[in-house]
């Protein structure tokens, strides 16, 4: 999975990039230092590079010219003989299999037979390889790997102990302060952090727009501003728990934590959309302030306690098992179990008395009018004069 989402098989990739072969790998051994010191860091791992013996051919430009022939000639008859080309198809027992055109096995090692390949010049005259290049025997890399048509080096390493954030931050600390980058050549962070990174922009993206939308539905559902703003507000309350309860649990916010909060602004702003709604319909209905805010809480208690139980009690299973996928979906469970409580509670007590000292604000401007032709809105207030609240 790790491979899929960044390229590389462990948690981080510090990826070097730079022209030179023998450059990056002396800066990959100063990372690999570096990176050790980092407490948590395990399975620390300079990509391996084996010289070995190879075919060199070298292209002579100059001589290649004089014969009107350009290197990407040159290189397809080469690729041809030493790597095959696919010129057809045979028909055997029902199946099809391609007909490679190259060089016999023995002949593929052969130096004298490479140098003594005919390559054909646009004037029709038939040259041998040794004219238009050089072939000998040389050692090189066993493998030089590329991203974005740049050549890299990868110092990748796990993380036990610690959460990646903290650990890549450190890393990103001591790869400032003991590698020397020299021009042309720069660094990228990848594997799981750059995964979780992209991951946590969009997330946040997408949550900003997402709040945008409730806020604007919840305008159309009480038909007042401030009573739109006192139920966000009453978002923050569900943060609470859900903090403490991951300072409780080893401090490690990720992005199951990111949507647990989430889950939370669900339930804390549905809760506070049942109350301020309720408290609305009886405060237009003429009823006194503090009638409104007890008949109004009691009516709506049992609808939110169920609400968090039945959640909490689908998050308990989640925060107390183990096994495979805990990492996942206990963070999560872990939020939402801690933010319900402080959400929950707060909620039933800060709504309420936000609701006693502005309730007269958070009322829709329209009102329906009872039976003697007397708006509701001065029966209202008629009825908070004869029951006054601490504020009136």
């Amino acid at each position: 999975m790790d491979e899929v989402l960044s390229g590389v098989r462990s948690a981080i990739a510090l990826k070097i990039f730079g022209p030179d072969l023998t450059e990056l790998r002396a800066i990959g051994q100063e990372a690999e230092a570096a990176m050790r010191q980092v407490s948590g860091i395990v399975d620390l791992q300079l990509e391996p590079q084996v010289p070995i013996r190879q075919i060199q051919i070298q292209f002579d430009r100059s001589n290649a010219a004089r014969y009107g022939l350009t290197g990407g000639q040159i290189a397809s008859v080469i690729e041809t003989a030493l790597n095959g080309q696919v010129v057809s198809q045979v028909l055997k027992d029902q199946q099809l299999f391609d007909l490679l055109v190259w060089l016999k096995p023995e002949a593929r090692t052969n130096l004298d037979t490479i140098r003594n390949l005919l390559v054909d010049t646009p004037s029709g005259q038939k040259i041998p390889l040794a004219q238009v290049a050089r072939i000998n025997y040389g050692t090189g890399p066993n493998a030089i790997n590329r991203e974005n048509a740049s050549r890299l080096i990868v110092v990748s390493a796990n993380v036990s102990g610690r959460d990646l954030r903290s650990v890549i931050t450190e890393v990103e600390s001591r790869i400032r302060q003991n590698v020397f980058l020299p021009p042309g050549y720069f660094i990228q962070y990848g594997g799981q952090f750059e995964s979780e990174e992209r991951a946590t922009q969009n997330l946040l993206i997408y949550s900003g727009l997402a709040l945008i939308t409730i806020a604007v539905l919840m305008y159309f559902a009480v038909k007042s501003i401030p009573a739109m703003l006192m139920i966000m507000a009453n978002l923050p309350l569900a943060l609470v728990g859900g903090i403490f309860s991951i300072a409780l649990s080893g401090g490690i916010i990720s992005i199951a934590s990111l949507v647990g909060f989430i889950t939370l602004f669900g339930v804390a702003t549905r809760n506070g959309l049942l109350l301020v709604a309720n408290y609305n319909s009886k405060f237009a209905a003429g009823m006194p302030l503090k009638q409104v805010i007890t008949e109004g809480s009691m009516e709506r208690l049992v609808a939110i306690l169920m609400t968090a139980l039945t959640s909490a009690l689908g998050m308990l299973p989640l925060v107390i098992g183990s096994g495979a996928g805990k990492e996942i979906l206990q963070p999560l469970a872990v939020v939402v179990l801690g933010g319900l409580f402080t959400s929950t509670a707060l909620t039933l007590l800060v709504v309420p008395a936000l609701y006693a000292q502005f309730g007269c604000w958070l009322v829709p401007k329209s009102r329906p009018v009872d039976a003697q032709g007397i708006g509701s809105e001065a029966a209202s207030m008629n009825a908070i004069e004869s029951h006054p609240s601490p504020r009136y």
